[in-house]
């Protein structure tokens, strides 16, 4: 399985602007810039791009091990943070924290808990950040 996605960039780097696109059609032609990244201008940037996915992935991922546990959740409500900061060899995604909110009946905390902290595991966008990720997980 591959995924695709295509970025272009032109001009200098704080004068100049980008754009992301995927096939899939949820981003096409999206806008960034360096304010966007660095500042809070509009547009998106590659590190709320990484949240996003990590929380979509996190979300599947938790739903698969409920599944396998007999567990359908109605809903599972996940939120990332994505923390990047400059060190000596220049910015850095130094964390990723999950916040994760299910309503799963016959769930109890501690079988949530077991199952998010399966998935925060398994989860495939978890595994290929090389920072650290902490979660906080509730039944809702």
């Amino acid at each position: 399985m591959e995924r695709k996605a295509s970025a272009v960039w032109t001009g200098g780097l704080k004068d100049g602007k980008g754009s992301i696109s995927a096939p899939g059609g949820a981003l096409k032609d999206t806008q960034y810039s360096f304010t966007s990244r660095f500042e809070n201008g509009p547009g998106t940037n590659p590190e709320e791009l990484i949240a996003a996915a990590h929380a979509a992935c996190f979300s599947m991922a938790l739903s698969a091990q409920l599944g396998g546990a007999n567990l359908t959740p109605e809903s599972i409500s996940t939120n990332v943070t994505l923390t990047m900061e400059k060190q000596e060899a220049g910015w850095t995604i130094t964390s990723s924290h999950i916040d994760v909110t299910g309503k799963v009946p016959g769930a109890d905390a501690a079988t949530f808990q077991k199952y998010a902290e399966a998935a925060e595991k398994g989860c495939p966008v978890s595994k290929v950040l090389n920072a650290k990720i902490s979660m906080s997980a509730k039944l809702g």
